[in-house]
């Protein structure tokens, strides 16, 4: 189920899909200030060749829920980049829906820290990160995906 209009609007989560989430078939289950879920349905396509999912996919999966939770923290003349993301692999991965559950830990003016857990079918732990990103003002009209106005 998409996520409702209003929750998106209020929270400036743009509503285009980013590019990278259709490519991977990645996307957002949920959103509120400081959380977003994505989910991924994983098959042969998403794995690696010892048959697992790729760790540049989980790893993709927990940036963009990062992200988006801190899209969600965002004032309207802002916009961020990330800085660090560091992935801790715990479990392999192979096929049904991932689950990426992500929250902002800290919001300073400038920084902020950002922490999320993979899950699979089973509820078990696949993958943990932790980001780091910048907050920017926006220049002009742009948007929390767009670091420069559309030409």
């Amino acid at each position: 189920m998409p996520v409702d209009d209003q929750i998106m609007k209020t929270l400036h989560i743009p509503q285009e899909e980013a590019p990278v989430a259709r490519l991977i078939g990645m996307r957002l289950a949920s959103a509120g200030p400081g959380l977003a879920t994505f989910v991924l349905d994983v098959d042969a396509r998403h794995h690696n060749p010892m048959g697992s999912v790729h760790g540049g996919v989980l790893a993709d999966l927990a940036d963009a829920a990062m992200g988006y939770a801190v899209i969600s923290t965002l004032a309207e003349d802002e916009t961020f980049t990330t800085l660090e993301i560091k992935v801790n692999f715990l479990r392999p991965a192979f096929e049904g829906r991932l689950r990426c559950h992500a929250k902002v830990e800290s919001r300073g003016k400038t920084i902020v820290y950002a922490t999320a857990d993979v899950l699979n079918d089973e509820g078990k732990v696949v993958a943990k990160a932790v980001g780091t990103n910048l907050v920017q003002k926006r220049p002009g009209a742009t948007d929390a995906f767009h670091h420069r106005p559309r030409g």
